[in-house]
């Protein structure tokens, strides 16, 4: 299926596809005489401002998995899922006031280093392993699989030709520009994500209301599915394994967003390349600001698909066309690809690029995050301690285009995938309570050790499988128990610090540990304007949650 793609729409995504490979390279080039070093290329010099690091997390962070998974989870469930981005602007909040002042006055490179310097070298390198894993084996895979299934329902491109066209679309500026190609071509990015965004929303609730527009089309889906608009699940809805109830709001999502917000290399390192800190807690600020409206560009249209596919007056009204490659609840990541060819000529390339630009963006932050890594607290640790500047950044690149390289090789295998973003939130959510737990306490507990960090943290595995996998023949009733995943995270982050807590007791009878990190009042203190701005998101935030209760 081509999805009714004319010229013009071709012409549209080539135009952007030229246009981010030229800004990309071009910010990449080497000043005359200059040699890119590990802060040029994995720190874009420190040179951000807050407007660029405000887009390039939410660049970062928009990718298929919600373009294309949480539409499908907005299909098969409702704005319930919208959760994941309206607590993620509190969180960003509190990473800002509490988290960057700590990482930006020890001047990280990554966040395996802060785990050397409040703990050691060991514990550092366990966790290197375990997000380099993570990275290529769950998150670069999940996207690429998702960006491809797109391409192959939009314009009828073989999954593993997806696979590799924009692989190499990501490593064209990614690898030889380092975070600076990345952070600025993301500036760009954003604005196509939200504006094509924006378009097939407009469009598909216009489709709804028979062409009286974007307010009538969704008041007329509130109307159709009311109970789809419930952000709080009950025991009786389908979805509450996935979201369960007030679970959501004091539970495992708070790990799930405190992890990924505050610990998570691809994400954080923006904010680490900030001029700042004033000016990164300002990126986070806006980018806290876009997350509230990110719902309305990635679930929305989910649910408008489920409503327009369940009224026979629509689909007639839209003909032939809609019944192809039609999404179900068993196949609800089809529901934004399924979407986009009824997108007018020239708007259906826009809204490509918005996708194809979640994508890239996302896959190029992976990319740079997992060379990071590799090349700062693996290469340099174990294999190269004296690497030149030269060695350090082309070590960045080979690790980058390694990475990619067995992403390409995994992706095609996670076929018949179905709401791949709650798969990789449950993944994800195997290991981030353990990783959050030494984090928290080896921020803000002074007493914390460095052996009760690696045994909390080894320890975590088998205590999320615990409440995640009864073995075979046993009864779950009788031992084990299966509970929905979001509150398996908060069962197991509170029984880790718990663990951690007790074993930094037993080692040091309640005495202060040696690497323990002094906490002042001062340094927490932020601007007026964060302040205020943080103060507005929480208001709107309280508005939608009374409104969708």
């Amino acid at each position: 299926m081509t999805a009714g793609f004319e010229m013009l729409d071709y012409i549209v995504f080539i135009a952007y596809a030229i246009l981010i490979l030229g800004v990309g390279l071009w910010v990449s080039r080497d000043k005359d005489g200059h040699q890119k070093n590990a802060e040029d290329y994995f720190l874009a010099s420190k040179s951000l401002p807050w407007w660029a690091i405000g887009a390039s997390l939410i660049a970062a962070n928009i990718s298929a998995e919600q373009f294309i998974g949480m539409s499908g989870s907005g299909f098969a469930s409702g704005l319930a899922i919208a959760s994941y981005e309206w607590m993620a602007a509190i969180t960003l909040i509190i990473v800002g006031k509490y988290f960057l002042p700590i990482f930006i006055d020890k001047g990280l490179y990554t966040i395996p280093e802060f785990v050397e310097k409040r703990f050691s070298t060991n514990l550092k390198t366990i966790l290197a392993v375990f997000w380099i894993a993570l990275y290529v084996f769950v998150n670069l895979t999940t996207v690429l699989y998702l960006g491809s299934l797109a391409l192959e329902t939009i314009i009828g491109i073989p999954l593993v030709y997806g696979v590799i066209g924009l692989a190499a679309f990501a490593a064209a500026y990614s690898l030889y520009g380092g975070l600076s190609a990345v952070a600025w071509t993301d500036v760009i990015q954003v604005v196509f994500l939200i504006l094509g965004g924006l378009v097939t929303t407009y469009l598909a609730l216009n489709t709804v209301s028979g062409g009286e527009g974007f307010m009538s089309g969704l008041s007329m889906v509130f109307e159709a599915v009311p109970e789809r608009f419930e952000m709080i699940l009950d025991k009786s809805n389908p979805e509450y394994k996935n979201l369960p109830g007030l679970g959501v709001l004091v539970g495992g999502m708070w790990v799930a967003n405190l992890y990924y917000w505050g610990f998570n290399q691809y994400i954080i390192q923006r904010t680490l390349a900030a001029k700042s800190l004033k000016e990164a807690q300002k990126g986070i600020l806006l980018a806290a600001v876009l997350k509230l409206v990110i719902p309305l560009i990635v679930v929305i249209p989910g649910i408008a698909a489920y409503v327009m596919i369940n009224d026979a007056e629509t689909m007639a009204r839209l003909g032939d066309i809609a019944q192809q490659n039609l999404p179900s609840l068993e196949q609800a990541d089809r529901a934004y690809p399924w979407l986009l060819q009824f997108l007018p000529v020239g708007l259906k390339g826009v809204a490509f690029a918005a996708l194809a630009a979640a994508i890239v963006s996302s896959l190029a932050s992976m990319l740079n995050s997992t060379s990071t890594i590799f090349t700062m607290d693996i290469y340099k640790q174990y294999i190269n301690k004296t690497a030149s500047d030269k060695a350090t950044v082309n070590t960045g690149r080979i690790s980058a285009f390694v990475a990619l390289i067995i992403a390409c090789i995994m992706a095609p295998l996670l076929g018949n995938l179905d709401q791949a973003f709650q798969f990789i939130q449950e993944y994800t959510g195997v290991v981030s309570p353990g990783i959050l737990a030494v984090f928290l306490l080896g921020l803000f507990w002074k007493k914390t050790t460095n052996k009760a960090a690696i045994v909390g943290a080894l320890v975590s595995i088998p205590i999320a499988m615990y409440f995640k996998v009864a073995p075979k023949g046993w009864s779950t009733s009788a031992f084990f128990v299966d509970v929905p995943f979001m509150d398996q995270m908060g069962y197991t982050l509170l029984l880790t610090m718990g663990v951690i807590a007790l074993y930094s007791y037993i080692q040091h009878k309640g005495a202060d540990d040696e690497k323990g990190i002094p906490i002042t009042k001062a340094l927490f203190k932020t601007s007026p304007l964060f302040n205020i701005g943080s103060f507005a998101v929480l208001l709107v935030l309280t508005v939608l949650y009374s409104l969708f209760w």
